[in-house]
């Protein structure tokens, strides 16, 4: 997902290190090949970028690993993140980013990590610039464009590290794509995130399905907070550190700011699952 720009102070540290620079270190760990042609040697400069404190120093060495090679996706997705100033010059760096991806990965890449795609530490900055062209295509309103996106990287990916899973549910529910909505819920029947339960949830109520009730339960008890955000008696309560707590507040803000219009759009669906959820609350929640 593409990420808001990092603010102009260079000395503002963020609050948590970014998990991308890791993979130099796995890289290491776990005997890769680093800096043996010019995209390796290119990614290694990203390693350091994604470690890198300061705004300016990422940019620099993002158009430091595009010099050594243009294959670089990772340069584009941090230029798109943190340099570019409007959402077109967004969807350009993704845009760049995945055709570098794939030009890197090339033909023989694309078939031998198929289906395993995220597993292999050489397919994520495609992976990367890929979710963020989605996202952005999304803003923009091509959303059928987006949704081709998320659905092409489920198959080149169907463990989803990434949890695409999340936007494109969200995705189909706002379009009301119901046929694509319960076939992505079918393959994905055993996720017991709160997101994934609580859509299931919504779209048994809207099918007067006799198990809207136990899913709207099972639910409550992956994220309590979703019923009162939804009905407007929560706050919504944004992560600060840009990642999300399982059963806090933030990931029921989250799951609202994203499907909260799908919500209010079914009549008597939030009232319902206020009712339903209601006595559930002297029962132990799940942490």
């Amino acid at each position: 997902m593409a990420k808001s720009k990092q603010p102009e102070n260079d000395n503002t540290l963020p609050p948590m290190p970014d998990r991308r620079g890791m993979e130099g270190f796995m890289t290491g760990l776990f005997g890769g090949q680093r800096g043996s042609d010019p995209t390796d040697a290119a990614q290694d400069v990203m390693y350091e970028a994604w470690e890198a404190t300061s705004r300016s120093k990422r940019i620099a060495l993002a158009r430091k690993a595009l010099k050594i090679s243009p294959l670089c996706a990772d340069a584009y997705v941090l230029l798109a993140e943190e340099e570019a100033n409007s959402v077109e010059e967004m969807l350009d760096c993704y845009q760049k980013g995945v055709e570098a991806g794939e030009e890197a990965l090339g033909p023989e890449g694309f078939e031998e990590y198929a289906g395993h795609f995220w597993g292999f530490l050489e397919t994520r900055p495609y992976m990367r610039a890929r979710a963020g062209l989605a996202a952005v295509l999304w803003r923009l309103g091509r959303h059928q464009e987006a949704i081709d996106h998320y659905q092409a990287m489920l198959e080149l990916n169907p463990n989803d590290n990434q949890g695409i899973r999340y936007v494109l549910a969200g995705h189909l529910l706002a379009r009301d794509d119901i046929k694509a909505l319960r076939k992505l819920l079918k393959q994905y029947e055993d996720d017991c995130a709160a997101a994934w339960l609580y859509t299931r949830a919504l779209l048994a109520f809207r099918e007067s399905d006799p198990d809207a009730g136990k899913l709207a339960e099972e639910a409550w008890l992956a994220n309590s907070h979703v019923p009162g955000v939804l009905s407007g008696k929560q706050p919504l309560v944004a992560s600060t550190e840009g990642y999300i707590t399982m059963g806090g507040e933030d990931e029921a803000a989250d799951y609202v700011e994203e499907n909260g219009k799908a919500w209010q759009a079914t009549p008597g669906a939030i009232a319902w699952l206020a009712e339903v959820t209601r006595k559930l609350k002297p029962r132990r929640r799940r942490n």
